[in-house]
């Protein structure tokens, strides 16, 4: 870790890949982690138990669309670094009610970005020098590839398909704007989809797996044809911190697992998993595979996404640790062995059956 780095403020930290990032911090560095989360229906404390007792860690909730209470948290905890993870992320969510992602995703990163270029030019020289911004997005900003062929690359143009992807598109363009205008310290990283403990249950797979144990049918859109890049969350989480320490200013790195898979082998590839970690199968299932069903296509639904993690790898020697495979098996157990975290994450939300088919997990 950067030495100049000693606090780092987290927005978004008690969501999938928040948490994440603040466990890795908290267990393999000795910076200070302030917690700013809203506490939105995916926010989840629970996520951040193992941590929650460390004197270098603190929580603070706020919403980042609020400039006061920014400026009071920047004021008070005088952070090093900020990793912006705050986000509405359900692509769903988006379709039916786009309101609170552009008001999130874009007039949120605007405020937070305009409260800690303020915060950052009232710093001393060193510590102005050492300031970083780390906004984290997503590769839905790309669209879609077209073929089997191709990989997203970090000069690959924009070309947002759902008003989600559209909102983080915009907010990574105010990013950009700021450093080219401000000489404001700010790197950005797109990532793939994300998977492991941890996860909110309206995402795939552990969508599949709690709906699975119930007996309940396994909606997939369409064929299952969409191809994603699935990428473990704790790799993510080591990457996240590897950029915000050691990426050169200005620049974007994607971060992908190398691991393109069908939605459907995805599905498949549970329902395996759990033929053999739960064999005792609900009441009328004779084989998890048989609950697998078509709904129709949600609107604007991207084929294929796939990316080219090369220049994380060349310039910062990141790799992912986890194959698809060890990653999958380590997220069942969790969940198998996490049922109650999962039924007290869903308290006071919609139901699993409004969902649709699931939704896939972006910052």
């Amino acid at each position: 870790m950067n030495s100049a780095i000693k606090t780092i403020l987290v927005t978004g930290g008690a969501g999938f890949i928040g948490s994440a990032v603040i466990r890795h911090l908290i267990a393999n560095t000795q910076c200070r982690v302030v917690n700013v989360d809203k506490l939105t229906y995916a926010g989840n404390l629970e996520s951040l138990r193992s941590v929650s007792g460390s004197g270098r860690y603190t929580f603070e909730q706020v919403d980042i669309c609020s400039r006061e209470a920014l400026e009071r948290v920047f004021a008070t905890h005088r952070p090093d670094a900020v990793m912006h993870l705050a986000a509405e992320s359900h692509v769903d969510r988006s379709i039916d009610g786009p309101a609170a992602f552009i008001e999130t995703n874009i007039v949120g990163t605007y405020t937070l970005l305009d409260v800690a270029k303020s915060y950052w030019q009232g710093l001393d020289v060193e510590r102005k020098a050492g300031f970083r911004f780390h906004h984290i997005s997503t590769d839905e900003v790309y669209g879609d590839l077209e073929g089997p062929e191709g990989l997203f690359v970090e000069t690959t143009p924009y070309r947002p398909s759902s008003p989600y992807s559209a909102s983080k598109a915009s907010a990574d363009h105010l990013v950009r704007a700021w450093q080219r205008t401000y000489d404001f310290p700010a790197v950005v990283t797109n990532c793939s989809n994300n998977y492991g403990p941890y996860h909110f249950p309206e995402k795939l797979i552990p969508l599949m797996i709690l709906n699975a144990l119930e007996g309940r049918e396994l909606p997939i859109y369409g064929k299952g044809e969409q191809v994603r890049d699935w990428l473990y969350v704790d790799d993510h989480a080591r990457a996240l911190c590897l950029v915000m320490s050691n990426g050169k200013i200005g620049d974007t790195y994607n971060i992908g697992g190398h691991n393109e898979k069908r939605n459907i082998d995805v599905v498949l590839a549970l329902c395996d998993l759990l033929e053999e970690m739960a064999p005792d199968k609900p009441v009328g299932v004779a084989n998890y595979r048989d609950l697998i069903v078509s709904v129709s296509d949600r609107p604007g639904h991207d084929l294929r996404y796939a990316i080219d993690a090369g220049k994380i790898q060349r310039e910062l020697g990141w790799i992912p640790t986890e194959s698809f495979e060890s990653g999958l098996r380590k997220t069942v157990s969790w969940y198998l062995s996490n049922l109650d975290w999962c039924e007290r994450a869903l308290n006071n939300t919609y139901q699993r059956e409004r969902l649709g088919a699931a939704g896939e997990c972006r910052p």
